[in-house]
């Protein structure tokens, strides 16, 4: 028998899945019933995990060659899951759309694309405050599904220890329908000809995209042609999932080590994150994180001060282990050129094998007011396609400058022509976002927008 190789946090001294407990630790729920909280979590840590050991190896390898540039990653999905957006055609529609853009991405930048869903576990989210007042009336504030529920009445907003369980039981469901998606050749993305392209002619650049689109399918067809199979035949796409590890009691209670392998293994995800809220190097969420086998994300927004990254960066990967930590940056278009250099330039000098990928959504939030159509003088949260795209843009020129890599992006997403974010070939305007506003949390690109977005990084990728 093979003896379990010696892991990267084996002999981290102090750590164990319960160790963050004695952290400060932020956006925990207040759970009223500790009773129920153990039972639910007694119950998760014996259901079979989500993902496996050797697909988090096997991202954790992926991730390394991002790094060094030999790889992009395209993570995206839902701002936050619900249980009741469980259901198939959702699930399709977001894969499709991810599947997509990473053919795209592949033709333009010339290098292998990983696949990482925001989704099948993003059932929570942190919150500005601990309550919401309403007509006087405070209550908790909606956590997301994991959590308590959105309706603004004391049973729903109760946090409920069985949530928990029904996350775990929605992202095994989840991710089971994925995987028989991508086992059987979904969707014919060996045929772009087949997807839904109305939005080009609105483009300016409607000819370019169309020869984009048209060498994809060329080459694909050529491939088939040459080995004489169907390509979904030729290889089983890699996919995997993410979500962000805020709700420590229910990544513990999926924590645990495995056979023929040293550590500890969170299997509720292949890679959790970090969010800017909870990035505190001596807080909970960290001390977590650095004991796990996975590769852990970290949000890095302007408050996020060198010295403490550096921390951070230090305290999760003390070994430098190549894929460990992934650094999301979140500025805005604004922001992104005064603070990402100096964070890229500290990193560097360190000597961490970081992956740095851009989430170009959450820093580009605003809130507008409809002047006309159904949604007239109601306040609104959206997000300019035009600012998205220029903090990818102003990213990519910020790490060639500074010799580093931009390895991936991260974006919030659905495959549905939702009306959440403005702008676009199409110019969806303030006037359309009540049309098919459907976020209960943050808007999300939606189909066309997604796909739109991942034409133009692959032309810059392309230059």
């Amino acid at each position: 028998m093979t003896a379990p190789q010696q892991s990267r946090t084996f002999a981290v001294d102090g750590w164990s899945p319960s160790s963050w407990r004695s952290r400060p630790t932020l956006q925990q729920p207040e759970w009223p019933d500790r009773g129920a909280l153990a039972a639910a979590t007694g119950e998760l840590a014996t259901l079979p995990p989500l993902v496996t050991s050797f697909e988090i190896e096997s991202l954790r390898a992926q991730l390394a060659e991002a790094a060094q540039g030999q790889r992009f990653i395209l993570q995206g999905g839902d701002c936050a899951e619900t249980f009741g957006g469980c259901e198939p055609g959702a699930i399709a529609a977001r894969l499709k759309i991810l599947l997509q853009m990473s053919l795209v991405l592949v033709q333009g930048g010339k290098r292998r694309v990983t696949r990482i869903g925001r989704f099948a576990g993003q059932y929570a989210k942190p919150r500005s405050h601990d309550t919401e007042t309403r007509d006087g009336v405070s209550l908790p504030a909606y956590r997301g599904d994991l959590v308590n529920g959105p309706a603004f009445d004391a049973a729903s907003r109760a946090p409920d220890p069985r949530r928990l369980v029904r996350g775990h039981e929605r992202a095994a469901l989840t991710l089971n329908f994925t995987r028989s998606l991508i086992d059987g050749g979904f969707a014919d993305l060996h045929h772009p000809e087949y997807w839904d392209l109305d939005f080009v002619k609105h483009s300016p650049l409607a000819a370019e995209y169309q020869s984009m689109v048209d060498q994809i399918g060329d080459g694909l067809r050529f491939m088939e042609t040459l080995v004489g199979v169907n390509v979904a035949q030729v290889h089983r796409v890699d996919f995997f999932t993410s979500h962000e590890g805020l709700v420590l009691d229910y990544e513990e209670a999926q924590t645990r080590q495995v056979p023929h392998r040293a550590g500890w293994w969170d299997l509720s995800t292949h890679f959790p994150w970090i969010g800017v809220r909870t990035g505190d190097p001596e807080g909970g969420h960290v001390e977590f994180f650095r004991g796990i086998e996975n590769p852990v994300g970290v949000k890095v927004g302007p408050s996020t001060e060198a010295s403490a990254l550096l921390r951070t960066v230090e305290r999760l990967d003390p070994f430098g282990t190549p894929g460990r930590v992934v650094l999301i940056t979140r500025f805005g278009a604004h922001e992104i050129a005064r603070r990402l250099p100096a964070l890229v330039d500290a990193v560097k000098r360190s000597g961490r094998p970081v992956v740095w990928i851009c989430d170009p959504m959450h820093g580009n939030t605003e809130t507008v007011v409809p002047q006309s159509g159904a949604g007239k003088g109601v306040p609104v949260k959206t997000r300019k396609f035009g600012h998205v795209l220029a903090e990818v843009e102003q990213a990519f020129e910020i790490h060639r400058a500074a010799g580093t890599w931009l390895g991936g992006i991260h974006v919030e997403l659905t495959g549905e022509n939702v009306t959440e974010c403005t702008g676009g070939a199409r110019g969806l305007a303030d006037e359309q976002l009540a049309v098919a506003y459907r976020s209960a949390v943050d808007p999300r690109l939606n189909y066309e927008q997604s796909l739109e977005l991942a034409m133009l990084i692959a032309r810059r990728m392309a230059r």
